[in-house]
């Protein structure tokens, strides 16, 4: 669509049919050498850059590949083959290798995806969205035709006609139909029919990251709590935990738990920036919290949080997940109980946190200035 000379190469004969349709120098490799064929296209100058998007555990691609491009050509890989690969083939010609991340330069960038952080458009030409703006006004423009790229249609409901062949020969791009009609999705998903006894006193889990499945589940679990909800923001990884707990809901909506009358107490494990609002929030809906570290990122933050505390009545623990470990134990011992307020500065070697980690985010995780240790009584 922009101009190139395209070569393609595939195995299935109909999408070689296919790619032809579209202009494209297309053959099967089964009927003909394929370096032997580009080199033939190309006036024995090999390809300016090789795109491989197939799915194989031969190293005979890469190395095909490597053949078939000019002196300092390109590869890119976007597909999964085997990548032992010769220096010879390399070496000569001074080809530069690549494995393409999806959608470009952005992607797994929290700051990016997630803040906002562009990157300055005269050193990263084509970023993730920049890459989707092309594509879209391409296709706005008429000069990228989809829709004939379309090769079926099939109901919502029958998705696996879809799913359960992934391999299916002459398949490229399938289209899911959802109904029509107008429907109110809920935030919540029943995920299992267990029944908790009595009507008030039941506890929401918010947050279904990696503490809360390796810590605070299995010790409800351990006592059998009467846990109705886990809350996550996409559903998927609430969901999981549900279906292994048996907890009756997974929802996706924090507003709608603290509308529950029978949730009375809630735990929050999400991220540290979200701990005192959701803290507040709980408070203002009359429920007790049980907070993980840190209660607050603020100095305002806490203030508020002892004010809606205050004005509710409702207590709020800060759990400390180091409190029970075999230096706290021993230090309680050699304390002992002596009376009267005490300071302790305690500083912990928790291991290496990688920079990319959210805990390292000043607005998101606090950084390494937050406020861990404020009791409210």
């Amino acid at each position: 669509a922009n101009g190139c000379n395209v070569i393609g190469i595939d195995l299935d004969q109909s999408k070689v049919e296919r790619a032809r349709s579209y202009g494209v120098e297309a053959f099967n490799p089964s009927s003909s050498d394929p370096v032997m064929r580009v080199h033939e296209l190309t006036n024995n100058i090999g390809c300016d850059g090789a795109i491989i998007t197939a799915s194989a555990p031969t190293n005979e691609i890469i190395k095909q590949a490597a053949n078939m491009s000019r002196k300092r050509g390109r590869i890119i890989l976007v597909g999964v083959v085997g990548l032992d690969i010769q220096r010879a083939d390399f070496y000569e010609k001074e080809l530069t290798f690549q494995v393409s991340c999806s959608y470009g330069p952005g992607r797994y960038d929290n700051d990016y995806e997630q803040g906002g952080q562009d990157y300055p458009l005269p050193f990263v030409r084509w970023t993730e969205n920049r890459n989707f703006q092309a594509v879209l006004e391409a296709i706005d423009n008429g000069n990228l035709d989809v829709k004939s790229l379309i090769t079926e249609e099939v109901a919502l409901e029958e998705y696996l006609s879809i799913y359960k062949d992934m391999n299916a020969k002459g398949s490229i791009a399938s289209i899911l139909q959802y109904p029509v009609e107008e429907t109110v999705l809920d935030n919540k998903v029943r995920v299992s029919t267990k029944e908790i006894a009595g009507t008030s006193g039941k506890i929401a889990v918010i947050g279904a990251g990696n503490f809360t499945q390796a810590m605070i589940l299995p010790a409800l679990d351990k006592i059998d709590a009467p846990l109705k909800y886990i809350v996550s923001s996409g559903g998927l990884s609430s969901t999981s935990l549900a279906k292994k707990y048996n907890v009756p809901f997974s929802s996706t909506s924090y507003d709608d738990v603290l509308a529950d009358d029978e949730v009375k107490h809630i735990v929050i494990t999400t991220q540290h920036n979200l701990h005192a609002n959701m803290t507040i929030k709980a408070l203002d809906a009359g429920k007790d919290v049980f907070v993980e570290k840190p209660l607050a990122l603020k100095r305002e933050e806490l203030t508020k949080i002892i004010d809606a505390k205050t004005r509710n009545k409702k207590s709020v623990i800060v759990g400390f997940n180091r409190r029970f470990s075999p230096h706290i134990l021993k230090m309680k011992k050699l304390i002992g109980n002596e009376p009267g307020p005490m300071n302790v500065i305690a500083t912990m070697n928790a291991g290496f946190i990688p920079p990319e980690v959210w805990v390292h985010d000043m607005n998101a995780g606090g950084g390494q200035n937050t406020w861990r240790g404020l009791p409210l009584y």
